[in-house]
């Protein structure tokens, strides 16, 4: 069921038992939930034994989703897309949802290792520079006595090689693992998460993004004034201006723009559905 760009939508999702209502984010199905809710689904999908991924959806990935056609239709076929960042929550308020509240991806992570010690939910880790996905081994492990890290792998800054690929398929099928979180940059997480979800048989991959650098200290984290304020980028920029600046300067202010026209009916952006597989490979 669609409805126009200024309400909010409601969707199955692949199992009955998972309705969602979602915020119209130029286009992108936002999920309408808060924290709590988002572990509970993800608990409750896990125990469906479900297969599916997550992704932790920003100002950067909708922006990223208005030129990749391909892109937008991976975030709409997520099993959820947590509002990550106020503006997702601002713009859900907007439409009605008053329940939306941001969902930051390491504090999602967070959420769902504390779970997992009581559900005995096994964890993989993949993504980061050489040595970040076992240092966070290390530190989830050490934050959470009794969280089960099945594996770690550290991808090259390039495609997967065939050999490569084999080699991640069989550490993945031979741990077993309940959640495979995914640290890389939007959209190469995504896309990654799309293309790998049947060959790993995993029931959730989630793509976080930084959270492997927050978790391991590789960027501080901002007062929660901050992050309430919509102000975390900002935070970020300031600690690494030279990659981050055409991101948030250029981003930042188109999504704005785009948000104004968007809730004024000045202009609709269309919702695709239905990713086609053999795209999502040859982006990859």
């Amino acid at each position: 069921m669609l409805t126009d760009s200024n309400s909010a939508e409601i969707r199955h999702v692949p199992d009955s038992k998972f309705v969602q209502k979602y915020a119209d984010v130029l286009g992108v199905r936002v999920s309408a939930i808060d924290l709590s809710t988002a572990v509970d689904m993800a608990d409750r999908w896990i125990a469906a034994k479900n297969r599916g991924y997550i992704c932790v959806t920003g100002v950067h990935g909708v922006m990223e989703a208005q030129k990749d056609a391909e892109l937008l239709r991976i975030l709409n076929d997520a099993f959820i897309n947590t509002p990550d960042g106020m503006p997702m929550s601002w713009v859900g308020h907007l439409q009605g949802l008053s329940q939306m509240d941001r969902v930051f991806g390491p504090d999602f992570m967070a959420a769902m290792c504390q779970l997992s010690v009581q559900r005995g939910y096994r964890h993989f880790l993949y993504g980061g520079e050489p040595g970040v996905a076992e240092l966070l081994k290390e530190k989830l492990q050490r934050r959470f006595p009794g969280l089960l890290v099945v594996g770690t792998y550290t991808p090259p800054f390039r495609n997967l090689s065939a050999a490569e690929e084999e080699d991640i398929s069989i550490q993945v099928h031979a741990s077993k693992p309940h959640i495979l979180w995914v640290g890389l940059s939007t959209p190469k997480q995504e896309r990654f998460m799309a293309h790998y979800i049947d060959r790993f048989e995993v029931p959730l991959l989630v793509g976080v993004g930084a959270a492997f650098d927050y978790h391991t200290g590789r960027i501080r984290d901002c007062p929660h004034w901050v992050k309430r304020a919509g102000l975390q980028w900002l935070h970020r920029l300031l600690q690494d201006p030279r990659r981050l600046w055409k991101r948030y300067l250029r981003n930042n202010p188109a999504f704005l723009w785009n948000i104004a026209l968007q809730a004024l009916r000045l202009r609709q952006f269309p919702r695709n559905q239905g990713a086609d597989t053999s795209e999502v490979k040859r982006k990859i």
